[in-house]
């Protein structure tokens, strides 16, 4: 995400496309699932308790993530089998690793999914979903989303993804003046390597650390960068601070002259299943489907640290194209489903906070949806 120009361009294509959004879905003749996700009937399911379910207003960072039994929630194939489009920024990243399990362990199948996962940046796959064009969207609600949504996109956010490990250091690194502390960095005019840039939804995350070092966002010079020259340009001076990802800062963790300033909220989710106007109002049972798949993947692969297994690192690592050490060497994601109260909103405010926000915020009504997990882990809200 690099800003403005996505952010415009959202905008724009939103009114183009409003027409032909609300007739494009192929299930018109559908009259089983037409229930909009929140009137459908919520049945106990078996395999997921109490503890399938958290509180969204808790917020505390030790909080345990929901979880069912291995294998639950059970797959309930569809009456037909549905082929879906799942867009997705990357295939190699860890938290993309649930998408690439389910599909090859065959856990969309069970419940008569036919999913294709498409490599498709963000502010490309938006006005696809939001007419219909792909079902869904495996991203975060960054500030092109949230435009988007204004300019009259039907697009929620329907799933979380992952929170850091406690031990996880991937957050914001800045390179200490001489004579300066770990413990107050002046980080006002500061320049800031990130491969996203303005709009990202860790503008959030990198508010909270800011507060702390008497710099806000308004007060950073972004320089865009290449996944490859984050680090680089971190460590030959070229930039002052950056973002640095799993498990890239490995590299200076330790070092002398940097200093880790703060990451992603521990227990908070900031991405994850966006949905469109196919899954979220013409096929509510494939929505819910999906989301049975994905959290049954969960259950089932990631429940826990994950990487105490060696072989299941080891299938990881070729699913994923990546190197089995450098996937070694970074604690495990806490892979969470569900979606805490307020973070769109915090988004939001980072968003304005950086001059990519346009008009009023967006209530939360308007950008999350629970009920499609609720419903596939059987809980009453």
């Amino acid at each position: 995400m690099t800003g403005r120009p996505h952010v415009y361009g959202v905008l724009l294509a939103a009114g183009a496309l409003l027409a032909s959004a609300a007739c494009s879905s192929p299930y018109e003749s559908d009259s089983s699932s037409k229930a909009a996700a929140g009137d459908r009937t919520i049945r106990p399911v078996e395999g997921c308790g109490t503890k399938a379910w958290t509180d969204p207003k808790d917020l505390s960072p030790t909080r345990t993530p929901a979880r069912c039994l291995p294998g639950a929630p059970s797959a309930q194939p569809l009456s037909e089998p549905r082929k879906l489009t799942i867009a997705t920024g990357t295939l190699s990243a860890e938290y993309v690793a649930p998408l690439q399990v389910a599909v090859d362990k065959g856990e969309f199948k069970k419940e008569g999914l036919d999913v294709t996962l498409k490599v498709l940046p963000t502010p490309d796959a938006l006005p696809l979903l939001a007419k219909g064009d792909i079902d869904a969207l495996w991203a975060a609600p960054e500030a092109a989303v949230m435009n988007g949504v204004k300019g009259g996109f039907d697009i929620k956010w329907v799933a979380g993804n992952f929170s850091p490990a406690p031990k996880s250091k991937s957050g914001l690194w800045v390179r200490l003046k001489e004579g300066e502390s770990a413990r107050r960095v002046a980080m006002a005019g500061r320049r800031m390597g990130t491969m996203i840039g303005k709009g990202s939804v860790i503008a959030y995350p990198m508010e909270k650390a800011l507060e702390k070092h008497g710099g806000g966002l308004a007060d950073i010079r972004y320089q865009q960068l290449g996944s490859a020259d984050v680090l680089t340009a971190l460590q030959n001076g070229g930039v002052d601070s950056a973002w640095l990802l799993d498990p890239v800062w490995r590299k200076v963790d330790g070092q002398p002259g940097y200093a880790f300033l703060g990451g992603q909220p521990r227990g908070e989710p900031l991405g994850g299943m966006l949905y469109g106007p196919s899954l979220l109002q013409d096929d509510v049972d494939a929505g819910v489907a999906l989301l049975r798949a994905y959290i049954r993947t969960l259950n089932s692969y990631f429940a826990s640290d994950y990487k105490q297994d060696a072989t299941f690192v080891t299938y990881l690592a070729k699913l994923l194209k990546a190197e089995e050490s450098i996937l070694e060497s970074t604690p495990s994601l806490v892979m969470d489903w569900e979606i805490r109260s307020g973070t769109t909103t915090r988004l939001q405010s980072a968003y304005e906070a950086q001059g990519v926000a346009e008009g009023s915020p967006l209530p939360e009504s308007r950008t999350v949806n629970r009920a499609l997990y609720e419903e596939a882990v059987g809980h009453h809200p």
